[in-house]
C-alpha cells in the first residue's frame, strides 16, 4: 500500500488535473452536454494506452537504447524540472486548436493527461517501486483525471479560476522538488556504477 502511494503522489502532481482544468472548461465551451462526455471518455481511453503501453514498453528501449537508470533519471527529472518551471511562470499549457472529434484524443488525452511529465515519471517509478504499484497509481491517476473534468462546473464554482490557477501553481512547485530528487537519485547513480535499465 506504501508504495502504491509513492508511485500515486508523483503522478497526481505530474498529471496535474486541476491545471488543466481550465484549458477543459474552454475548450469544450458551448458543448453539448453529450459531447463534453464522449470527449471525456475519449481522453481518459487513449491517456491510459499510452501511458500503459510506456510503461510496459519503454524500459525496453532504455535497455536497447544503452540508457542507464542513472542517465535517465537525471534527463527524466531535468524534463520535469523545465514543465514545472513553466507551470509556475505560466507558459505551460499553452492554447491548442482542437475540434470536438479529436480534442479528447488530442490534445486532452495526449499530451495534456498523459504528457512528458507523466511518462518520464512512469519509468522512473516502474525502476524504484515495480509495474503493479505503478499501473494501478497509472490508472487510478487517470480515472481522477476523468472524474475531476466530469465534475468540472462544480469544481470551477468552488475553486474559482483563481483557486484552480494557485492549485496548479503549488503542483508545479512540488514537481519541481520531485525533479531535484530524481537528478540527486540520478547522479548518485551513475557515480555507483549501476547498469544500463532492465
Amino acid at each position: 500500500m506504501i508504495e502504491f502511494w509513492l508511485c500515486f503522489v508523483p503522478l497526481f502532481v505530474a498529471t496535474d488535473a486541476i491545471g488543466t482544468l481550465p484549458l477543459f472548461v474552454g475548450m469544450t465551451e458551448g458543448l453539448k452536454q453529450a459531447q463534453v462526455k464522449r470527449i471525456i471518455v475519449q481522453s481518459v481511453l487513449v491517456a491510459m494506452v499510452v501511458a500503459l503501453l510506456f510503461l510496459v514498453a519503454g524500459r525496453t528501449v532504455l535497455q536497447w537504447l544503452g540508457i542507464t537508470v542513472g542517465d535517465f533519471m537525471i534527463a527524466g527529472g531535468a524534463l520535469l524540472f523545465i514543465i514545472s518551471v513553466s507551470g509556475l511562470l505560466g507558459t505551460q499549457k499553452a492554447a491548442y486548436e482542437a475540434d470536438a472529434e479529436t480534442m479528447g484524443a488530442v490534445p486532452l488525452g495526449v499530451p495534456l493527461i498523459a504528457g512528458p511529465a507523466v511518462l518520464a515519471t512512469i519509468l522512473l517509478l516502474l525502476n524504484e517501486h515495480g509495474i503493479a504499484p505503478t499501473a494501478f497509481a497509472i490508472y487510478v491517476n487517470i480515472i481522477v483525471a476523468g472524474v475531476v473534468f466530469f465534475l468540472s462546473g462544480p469544481i470551477i464554482r468552488a475553486l474559482g479560476r483563481t483557486g484552480a490557477k494557485t492549485i496548479s501553481k503549488l503542483a508545479s512547485l512540488l514537481l519541481a522538488a520531485i525533479a531535484v530528487m530524481m537528478i540527486r537519485r540520478g547522479i548518485v547513480a551513475i557515480i555507483c556504477g549501476l547498469p544500463p535499465a532492465t
